[in-house]
């Protein structure tokens, strides 16, 4: 997972793409901000722009945000950019929506933060409208915050694409939505005690709208601070702390240290049902961190 806002460019975007497909890995997402603190403010590709770019240099992973705060994007063209993606990718893109929280983006671009309940009412309204579109025919919508009028939005995605990713842990309106919508649950990182009480109100609220909450892919961001030894997962904490994310490391990686710790780790999360998990990669001109899961983890782990 690549935290894009933090000084990303096209030339390690390429590599960071081809290193992927080389190692084996199923996923990359990327982060959909234009910076995480105003002090803070590198380079920072727009993520649509740049899945189109994955689509096309890649043949086997399957990418997209993590997440798209639904703030960004009327959901009409965000719907529209998604299935074109996914058609050019082959099938390939997550749509992955969520709220939205950072406010002090929003006023540097000019864009409306409403509150929370509005931030969720308009999530919700936004799946709908994006489905509505994906789906065959013209459609219509008349919401409280969206309308959409015979819009036919074509080529059309294949049936049941893209999948709808939900990011976030609440436990009244996110799981909810998870619920409702989302073909793929994605939490940011907790301790397992944490997690295992997530799932618990998930499957609440997947009986409550009767649904099988097996029929939900479920997956988790974190830290990428993992390496053979302390000297080397002491430099992904410097470069984290260049980056202005220095305080946040340890309480943001559920999963990491050594290899045997994290393999450890990731039993216990598959154990609670947890499909796959992503390390964020902060030194974009580096390698070492993806190289080393590859080597030393992802084959630990793939059977568990």
């Amino acid at each position: 997972m690549v935290e894009g806002q933090h000084g990303l460019n096209w030339e390690n975007w390429r590599r960071i793409l081809g290193t992927a497909e080389r190692l084996g890995f199923p996923t990359v997402f990327r982060s959909d901000h234009f910076f995480m603190m105003p002090t803070h403010q590198q380079d920072s590709l727009d993520p649509y722009l740049s899945f189109t770019l994955a689509a096309a240099e890649t043949e086997r992973i399957r990418f997209g945000p993590l997440v798209t705060p639904i703030t960004f994007r009327h959901p009409s063209n965000l719907g529209r950019m998604a299935a074109q993606i996914d058609l050019l990718s082959g099938g390939r893109f997550v749509m992955g929506v969520g709220a939205g929280w950072n406010a002090g983006e929003h006023a540097a671009y000019g864009l409306d933060f409403p509150g929370t309940k509005e931030r969720f009412d308009r999530l919700t309204e936004a799946i709908e409208v994006m489905r509505a579109l994906w789906s065959e025919g013209p459609a219509s919508y008349e919401g409280e915050h969206y309308r959409i009028e015979n819009a036919d939005s074509l080529p059309k995605p294949a049936a049941g694409r893209p999948p709808i990713l939900v990011g976030g842990s609440g436990e009244r309106r996110t799981l909810r939505l998870v619920a409702e919508f989302a073909d793929e649950w994605n939490t940011p990182a907790m301790p397992l005690d944490d997690y295992r009480r997530k799932c618990e109100v998930l499957e609440r609220h997947c009986e409550a709208v009767g649904r099988d909450p097996a029929s939900i892919r479920r997956s988790m961001m974190t830290f990428g601070l993992v390496g053979p030894n302390e000297a080397a997962i002491k430099h992904i904490r410097d470069v984290l702390a260049s980056k202005g994310l220095g305080g946040g490391g340890a309480a943001a990686a559920a999963v990491g240290g050594t290899a045997d710790e994290v393999v450890d780790t990731l039993g216990q999360f598959g154990e609670l049902g947890l499909d796959e998990i992503e390390f964020q990669q902060f030194d974009f001109d580096s390698d070492e961190v993806p190289e080393y899961l590859a080597a030393e983890v992802a084959e630990r782990v793939r059977d568990l």
